[in-house]
């Protein structure tokens, strides 16, 4: 009993909604399929699959924007990534970071100290000479390949150099170089990490080098930088000193790099993370206080800390920007192929009637040339030829009636 109210009540309903229906319906009847709607649909079709990859393609290959901005993050902590060779023992080297807060240097960390020989092997030889050169190939080109480093995700990681064999150590004899290799963590102040002759000796006011048992023919500052950066690996950052070489010439020999490191916050779609880059100068020159070239024999690294920092950040157009792009691509493409094919319909169909009406104007004129002389049996001409006359010239060809001609 409760079924037929229910089912009356949604009738009006339905009609309803009927009513208000302003799509146009034609009936199947009077739709017609031809093989030219097949191939404009298929045209269509393969237009808008093409374009519809060409913007997946864009909504997912993001750019990356670059944006300056005051550092107020001053009390943050700066971690620096060395790996350096360097061509004296270990015993005689020390390395250590002055600051401008006069901290004590043994607050910073210590670097690891290891025994090594400053002569490659052919191997690595190759392997640093690679590095070095793809490292100089990136810093000078670095304009034009940071938008495809940033969007490739380029980490400017490298395997580890390969070892030596134990026939090459024992060829090349005792080790009489230093690996200094480590992380040390830095206040966010101007600094010099240095590595010079003698140990260090903290004092209360600063710290001193323990070199009073050295001579000169002991210093030998020859340096392969194979790592040198601040804070944690980032993608499409490119660390100039890294596969740095310098071969000393002199055993006084001062070499000094001035950094300038600048903070980097990067914001992906998946993870935000801090981290530097810097810039540097290097001079060098070789202590003479004859020729009045003073100071400290060494390799020094100032760096300072930049006012501003850099956000990178990587953007993309909104999801319902994406969805609005897609319909407007079906939408567009079926209406301008839709607008394309009637066009082209019309004009077929006008070629078709002028070839139509043409063709009936030749069987036309065909069927009057048919008509175009007749024979008249009772009017024989001079010389027993009959006499011909226009059809235009009589209403009715069979009901024509010749002159005899009469001859004089």
């Amino acid at each position: 009993m409760s079924v037929q109210p229910q089912l009356r009540r949604r009738k009006p309903l339905l009609k309803a909604v009927e009513d208000i229906d302003v799509f146009p319906k034609v009936p199947e009847t009077c739709l017609e399929s031809t093989s030219y709607g097949g191939s404009a649909f298929i045209v269509a079709l393969v237009i808008i699959v093409w374009l519809m990859i060409l913007e997946i393609s864009a909504y997912l290959d993001t750019e990356y924007k670059f944006r300056f901005s005051p550092d107020t993050d001053i009390d943050s902590k700066l971690s620096i990534n060395v790996d350096i060779t360097v061509g004296m023992p270990c015993g005689i080297v020390g390395a250590d970071i002055v600051d401008s807060t006069n901290q004590n240097v043994m607050k910073f960390g210590e670097l690891e100290e290891e025994f090594t020989h400053f002569e490659l092997n052919p191997s690595q030889r190759a392997y640093f000479n690679a590095r070095a050169g793809f490292n100089s190939y990136l810093r000078e080109q670095y304009h034009s390949l940071n938008k495809l480093l940033w969007k490739n995700e380029f980490i400017n990681s490298h395997s580890e150099m390969p070892k030596m064999t134990s026939e090459e150590k024992r060829s090349h004899g005792m080790p009489k170089a230093c690996r200094l290799h480590g992380t040390l963590e830095l206040n966010k102040v101007a600094g010099n990490f240095h590595i010079t002759a003698g140990k260090t000796l903290p004092l209360p006011r600063g710290h001193a080098h323990i070199a009073a048992f050295m001579s000169e023919r002991d210093y030998n500052f020859s340096h392969r930088i194979s790592k040198f950066s601040f804070g944690q690996g980032s993608p499409a950052i490119v660390h100039p000193l890294e596969g740095d070489e310098k071969i000393a010439q002199s055993n006084q020999m001062l070499y000094q790099y001035f950094i300038q490191i600048v903070p980097t916050i990067v914001r992906t779609r998946f993870l935000v993370y801090k981290t530097f880059q810097y810039s540097v100068r290097e001079l060098e020159r070789e202590i003479d206080h004859g020729k009045g070239s003073h100071g400290i024999s060494g390799i020094f690294f100032k760096y300072d800390m930049s006012g501003l920092k850099v956000d990178v950040t990587e953007e993309s157009y909104s999801f319902t920007r994406f969805l609005v792009r897609l319909c407007a691509i079906v939408g567009g493409v079926y209406a301008t192929v839709g607008m394309v094919y009637n066009h082209l319909s019309f004009f077929g169909r006008l070629i078709k009637c002028f070839r139509c009406n043409r063709e009936n104007n030749m069987h036309s004129s065909s069927y009057n040339q048919a008509f175009v002389s007749t024979v008249d049996p009772f009017i024989p001409k001079e010389k027993g030829s009959f006499h011909t006359r226009k059809l235009s010239e009589t209403k009715r060809p069979s009901a024509s009636v010749g002159v005899r001609c009469e001859s004089e």
